[in-house]
């Protein structure tokens, strides 16, 4: 069973999520918030598996309580997915950088609410990587002169391949099929390397690999 906990100052969009995620069998909401403090507390008081936090909220707002949430060694397994709209673009990548695990539009559909879920829970790939890989690319090239992390040494040169692909996006049975690999072992190469460079998940590899400069962004306009 999935456990999720829901923040958003909206009483409507917490009901409609609900009634939404409820409604499936591997998943519950055990927990609401209507502001960052009581998603911090409450994360802790639950232990959730997915955090589905909003931006702006009354009290700390989202990315100061996923920051918390991601710097608290007790809550090392859960996810944090930022809900958004396009117009805090800004706000997304900062919490991506803060240990959120990806991000999803508020009037995304229903069943890929459920799948990305699903997803970010198995910690399996990046959210919506066709709109997350390119907000990350945007914003990672804004940072002034991106330097190798002494990290990336730990890295074989098959690992270096693997991270590139994760950062452009692909998830492990593309990366299989493209390296011609069995998925079994591209899986085993990315948990290999999130180990060996100590992020929490895709998403920090993502990150890390762009400000990393080991990848440009290439897609943007």
């Amino acid at each position: 069973m999935i456990r999720l906990l829901l923040a958003d100052d909206q009483a409507l969009v917490r009901a409609g999520f609900r009634s939404i995620l409820d409604g499936e069998d591997d998943l519950s909401v055990v927990a609401e918030a209507a502001e960052g403090d009581s998603a911090f507390r409450l994360a802790r008081e639950h232990r959730p598996d997915v955090v589905l936090m909003d931006v702006q909220m009354p009290g700390i707002d989202g990315l100061e309580a996923t920051r918390r949430i991601a710097a608290d060694p007790a809550l090392a397994d859960v996810k944090v997915v930022i809900l958004t709209t396009y117009d805090v673009d800004d706000y997304v990548y900062g919490a991506l950088r803060a240990g959120a695990s990806g991000f999803m539009v508020k009037d995304t559909e229903p069943t890929e609410l459920i799948h990305a879920v699903r997803v970010v829970a198995r910690g399996d790939a990046l959210l919506a990587p066709s709109v997350t890989r390119r907000l990350i690319a945007e914003f990672a090239g804004r940072v002034s002169r991106p330097a190798p992390s002494p990290r990336l040494n730990s890295l074989t040169e098959r690992e270096r391949e693997v991270t590139i692909l994760v950062a452009e996006g692909l998830s492990n049975d593309e990366i299989a099929e493209r390296l011609v690999l069995s998925p079994a072992t591209a899986k085993t190469h990315v948990s290999r390397i999130m180990t060996k460079l100590r992020v929490r998940d895709r998403a920090q590899l993502v990150i890390l690999a762009y400000e990393s400069a080991m990848v440009t962004p290439r897609w943007l306009g």
